[in-house]
C-alpha cells in the first residue's frame, strides 16, 4: 500500500504525466464507446492527417495555403473516385463469379482427395476424408448465408455509403483548411507544462506518418506488381485476388500467409501441376520475396522496430476493439504505448 502511495505521490504531482494519462484514458473511452457514431470524423481526421504532408510540401515550394488544400484534396477526390466506380465494380463482379465457381472446384478437390486413401492408405482413410468434406461443404453453406444476409442488408449499406460519400469529403477538406485553428482550439484545453505530451506527440507523429504513408504506397505497388503479373500469366479473377494481395500486407506476417492459399489453389484449379502453376507460383514468391526484403525496408526504414510477439498482440488487442480499423493502426497504436513508455518518468528522474 505504500508503494501505491508513493507511485501516485510521486507522478500525479506532474502535471503533464497527469494530462497526458487523462488525455490517453479518455481517448480510448471515446473511441470505444463512441467510435461507430463518430467513424466519419476519426476517418476523416486520419485521411486528412495523412494528406497533410503533401500540403506542406507544396507550402514548402511557396504554394499558398489554401490553393496546397485545394489542390492536394482535388487529387485524393480522383482517386477515390477512381476506385470506386473503376476497381471496386471489378472486383465486386470477380468475387462473384468466384463464389458461382466454388461448387466446381470442390468437386474437383474432392475427387483429388478421394485419390489419397488410395495412395497412402495408412495416413488417410475414407472415413476421415468424408467427415472432412462434411465439414468443408457445411462451412461453404454458412459461408454462403452470410453472403445472402449481407445481400439483404445492402440497402442500409448504400444508405450509409452515401451519407459516408457526402460527409467526408467535407471533413477532409475542413480538416485540411483549418487544421492550425484546430490546433489552437486543442491548445487551449492543455496545461502550461505539456513537455511529456509533446515528447511523446513528436515521437508518435514521426512514426505513424511514415508508417501509414508507406503502408499505403506498399498497399498500392503490391497490388500494381501482382495484377501485372497475374495478368500475363493470363490467371483468372487477377484483379480481386491482386487487391487480396495489396491489402493483405496490413496484418504483418499473417497476412501474407493466409492470401497465398487462395492465389495458389485458383492457379491449380485453373491449370493444374502445369508449368504455368510453377511460373506463376515462382514469380509470386520472387514478389512477396522482393517486398519483405527490398520494398518494406526502403519505405519503412525510419520507423521504430518492434518485436513480432508486440506486433501480433498489438493486432490481436487493437483488432479486438476497433475491427478493421484496429488491425490497420496496430502497429502505430502499438509506437504510442512504446513512445509512452519510453518518455514516461522514471524514479531514476525524480531524484536527478
Amino acid at each position: 500500500m505504500q508503494f501505491l502511495t508513493q507511485w501516485f505521490r510521486r507522478h500525479l504531482s506532474d502535471s503533464g504525466v497527469v494530462f497526458l494519462a487523462l488525455f490517453l484514458v479518455i481517448g480510448f473511452a471515446v473511441v470505444i464507446m463512441m467510435g461507430d457514431m463518430l467513424m466519419p470524423v476519426l476517418a476523416s481526421a486520419v485521411i486528412a492527417y495523412l494528406l497533410d504532408g503533401v500540403v506542406e510540401r507544396l507550402k514548402s515550394r511557396g504554394v499558398p495555403h489554401i490553393v496546397a488544400v485545394s489542390v492536394v484534396f482535388c487529387l485524393f477526390f480522383l482517386f477515390v473516385t477512381v476506385v470506386i466506380f473503376g476497381l471496386v465494380p471489378i472486383i465486386s463482379r470477380q468475387g462473384t463469379q468466384l463464389f458461382q465457381q466454388l461448387p466446381i472446384m470442390i468437386s474437383k478437390g474432392q475427387q483429388v482427395l478421394m485419390q489419397l486413401p488410395d495412395r497412402y492408405p495408412d495416413v488417410i482413410t475414407v472415413v476421415q476424408l468424408e467427415e472432412f468434406t462434411a465439414v468443408l461443404s457445411q462451412r461453404i453453406a454458412e459461408l454462403g448465408q452470410t453472403i445472402v444476409s449481407v445481400s439483404l442488408s445492402s440497402v442500409v449499406g448504400v444508405i450509409t455509403i452515401l451519407v459516408y460519400s457526402v460527409l467526408m469529403p467535407m471533413l477532409v477538406f475542413f480538416f485540411m483548411k483549418d487544421k492550425q485553428l484546430i490546433i489552437d482550439w486543442a491548445l487551449g484545453f492543455m496545461p502550461q507544462d505539456r513537455k511529456l505530451a509533446i515528447t511523446v506527440w513528436r515521437d508518435v507523429d514521426l512514426q505513424v506518418a511514415n508508417y501509414v504513408r508507406g503502408k499505403f504506397i506498399e498497399i498500392i505497388v503490391l497490388w500494381a506488381i501482382c495484377f501485372v503479373t497475374f495478368k500475363l500469366f493470363g490467371l483468372e479473377y487477377a484483379m480481386l485476388l491482386s487487391a487480396l494481395v495489396g491489402l493483405s500486407v496490413i496484418i504483418p506476417y499473417i497476412g501474407a500467409t493466409v492470401v497465398t492459399i487462395p492465389v495458389l489453389l485458383i492457379a491449380w484449379f485453373q491449370w493444374g501441376w502445369g508449368s504455368d502453376f510453377i511460373g506463376l507460383t515462382v514469380a509470386y514468391f520472387i514478389i512477396q520475396a522482393l517486398d519483405g526484403n527490398v520494398l518494406v525496408p526502403l519505405l519503412f526504414s525510419e520507423v521504430v522496430n518492434l518485436h513480432p510477439i508486440a506486433i501480433i498482440v498489438a493486432i490481436l488487442v487493437f483488432g479486438g476493439f476497433w475491427g478493421f480499423w484496429g488491425v490497420f493502426f496496430a502497429i502505430p497504436l502499438a509506437t504510442l504505448v512504446q513512445a509512452v513508455i519510453s518518455a514516461w518518468p522514471k524514479p531514476v528522474d525524480q531524484l536527478e
